[in-house]
């Protein structure tokens, strides 16, 4: 058995944005959602998460798929579909949430709070799932 350096590459940049948010998304806890502009930065934060990860997961989408590992990225694949979808979804409620806030909902904030909850749930079970794959991903079978 050989190790796919490529396969190994492209994981680890793919957790990259995904520990970022591991690390990033609990310093939000600390803090009231009540207050514009730190829901706004909590938005801000998601935004740039989805869009590294549907970048880096798209590279290493066809870095894999051009070494030949088209089950690596056909895996990979569905992380992109996987944000896309998730990242519309997510922000269209993180905006109506704030467009809530903006007009005196007083049940605003704790949604954006399950909207944290949520996202930093996703992107934990996501990363664990990466994490328990990577065995399987970074051995060329002989």
């Amino acid at each position: 058995m050989v190790p796919d350096h490529v396969a190994v590459f492209a994981t680890t940049i793919l957790l990259l944005p995904m520990f970022y948010l591991l690390l990033a998304a609990p310093a939000f806890l600390l803090v009231s959602l009540d207050i514009r502009q730190v829901a706004q930065l909590l938005r801000i934060m998601f935004n740039g998460y989805f869009l590294t990860l549907l970048a880096t997961s798209a590279v290493g989408m066809l870095a894999v798929a051009a070494e030949g590992r088209f089950a690596i990225a056909t895996g990979i694949g569905l992380v992109v579909a996987m944000t896309a979808v998730w990242r519309r979804w997510f922000l269209q409620h993180m905006d109506a949430r704030l467009r809530d806030g903006a007009a005196g909902d007083p049940n605003a904030a704790r949604e954006l709070r399950r909207l944290h909850w949520g996202g930093m749930l996703g992107n934990a079970v996501q990363m664990a799932v990466i994490v328990a794959c990577i065995p399987y991903i970074a051995i060329v079978p002989a």
